[in-house]
């Protein structure tokens, strides 16, 4: 199969790329001079000399507090996916990147299905981009919405990423800073891969699924687990007492098409990802662990 990647230097795309993925599939991942999604004319251009069975999409211009530039994002991001759309006839199968933001930041419950989408109409632009995308989803022809809540592992923003933050503050003997003790659904970016290779080989009969681990767990329980991998005494900082809203999604739907499917133990990724920081040093820039501390 010939699949296209948009995205392909972001954190998921590199992994992807990296992935037994690239081994069973022809990926082609061009440079955003090669395909801007965003501007109408080179995805034109693009798609009139390439033709692909599968679009994975994970570009996306980003609204994280530690992002260069946030402005037009809600533009950018629908008409990204709006050229996609436009040029169909060059693709079989379309792929979303999407994220639990599209239930509402303010609003969340523990374990949403994704029937409780439309619920609310999330207030940030991040998740209303996603909820203009969710309303179209239903009329649209061999399309899915892979809706990520946490994922985590390399290549992720260490500045800014909880957990690769919090690694990489313990190899330089800081400590780990929490604004709030949270539970999130974190899925391993390796784990990602064989729910990618399902959607590639396969078109459900539903359209958004929720891309979680079966349990969600707790921002202080993760800090506890890296600082044993650490083996040093550093200190656990709590800004805010007590324990914030839940971010969590049912994945029983997901299990209904891959019922097969296995996460990797919260405590063997956060080893991997570990050992992963600890062989790359050089590239931490420990200025930048500074931004929550």
């Amino acid at each position: 199969m010939k699949i296209l990647l948009t995205g392909g230097s972001g954190f998921i795309g590199k992994n992807i790329i990296e992935s037994y993925l690239a081994e069973k599939y022809t990926i082609y991942s061009p440079s955003r001079s090669e395909l801007d999604c965003s501007n109408d004319e080179s995805v034109a251009n693009y798609f009139y000399k390439n033709s692909f069975d599968v679009v994975i999409h994970s570009a996306a211009k980003a609204g994280h507090r530690n992002a260069k530039d946030t402005s037009n994002l809600l533009y950018t991001n629908s008409r990204m996916i709006f050229n996609l759309l436009k040029f169909q006839d060059s693709w079989g199968k379309l792929i979303n990147m999407g994220s639990g933001a599209i239930y509402d930041m303010t609003n969340y419950l523990p374990k949403m299905k994704e029937s409780y989408f439309g619920t609310y109409i999330p207030l940030d632009e991040h998740g209303y981009n996603k909820y203009i995308f969710g309303k179209l989803l239903p009329s649209l022809e061999n399309v899915f919405d892979l809706r990520i809540f946490g994922i985590f592992g390399k290549y992720e923003d260490y500045a800014i990423r909880f957990i690769s933050n919090a690694i990489c503050k313990s190899l330089f003997d800081l400590p780990i800073t929490l604004r709030q003790n949270r539970k999130f659904d974190y899925l391993y970016i390796d784990d990602l891969m064989p729910v990618l290779e399902f959607f590639i080989e396969n078109s459900p009969n539903e359209k958004a699924f929720n891309i979680t681990p079966d349990e969600p767990i707790e921002l202080l329980e993760i800090a506890n687990i890296v600082k044993n991998f650490s083996k040093k005494d550093i200190d656990i900082i709590v800004a805010q007492e007590g324990i914030g809203m839940e971010y969590s999604g049912d994945n029983n739907l997901l299990r209904s098409e891959i019922p097969n499917l296995k996460f990797t133990p919260i405590e063997k990724a956060v080893g991997e990802l570990y050992g992963w920081y600890k062989k790359n040093l050089k590239m931490i820039n420990n200025n930048l662990l500074m931004i929550d501390k």
